[in-house]
């Protein structure tokens, strides 16, 4: 549900704007370039919203990716949540996969994946920015390990496989994947990694 917010503005009257549409705005700009790469000038066109009104409303700019970075993983990722339901090893992955082609191939969103790029950052004011991203990830790659070493125990996994060998290289496809998007691959061709991925998948 939107959400107004009403903010006094100076010698004026309160200024009012709509808090998700604006939190939208903003992953729009971090998705495109990154958290470094996110002018203060850039973020509030987007947003539509003054720099006194967003620092009243999100906080700095740390916080403001903070909150666009979970709206990323609400609305962005949810498939990942429902692709560990899937009841073999093959469909999360395959599911894992759909979900992440069918978001790149979006035409309304901007490509690549924001963990990804923000995680790039490089200067001493970012390190805390790619440590949440460090952090949110290990928290997916524990939860695709889980159900990985559920499926082992439930014998689908060939002699010699591990559920974090077998993680890791789904995460490398998943990365490799949205890169490639915001390389300028084609949908055609993104579809072709997918099918080829899951021709070569080792697991029932």
């Amino acid at each position: 549900m939107n959400r107004l917010c009403t903010l006094t503005a100076p010698k004026g009257r309160p200024r009012e704007f709509d808090l998700d549409d604006a939190l939208a705005g903003a992953l729009r700009v971090f998705w495109r370039n990154g958290y470094e790469g996110a002018s203060m000038a850039e973020l509030t066109a987007e947003m539509k919203i003054t720099k006194p009104s967003l620092y009243a409303a999100f906080g700095n700019k740390e916080a403001l990716f903070h909150k666009a970075l979970d709206l990323y993983e609400r609305e962005k990722l949810a498939y990942m949540t429902y692709a560990l339901d899937a009841p073999t090893a093959r469909a999360v992955a395959e599911n894992l996969l759909r979900g992440a082609l069918q978001m790149q191939m979006s035409t309304c969103d901007p490509k690549g994946c924001l963990s990804v790029i923000s995680s790039v950052a490089c200067s001493a004011e970012a390190e805390p920015i790619k440590a949440e991203v460090a952090k949110r990830r290990a928290s997916s790659e524990a939860a695709l390990m889980k159900r990985f070493d559920e499926a082992k125990a439930a014998g689908e996994f060939p002699e010699g496989l591990e559920s974090h060998a077998l993680m890791r290289y789904l995460f490398a496809i998943m990365q490799g994947l949205s890169i490639q998007a915001g390389s300028g691959a084609s949908c055609t061709e993104l579809q072709q990694l997918v099918e080829t991925s899951m021709l070569m998948w080792p697991t029932k």
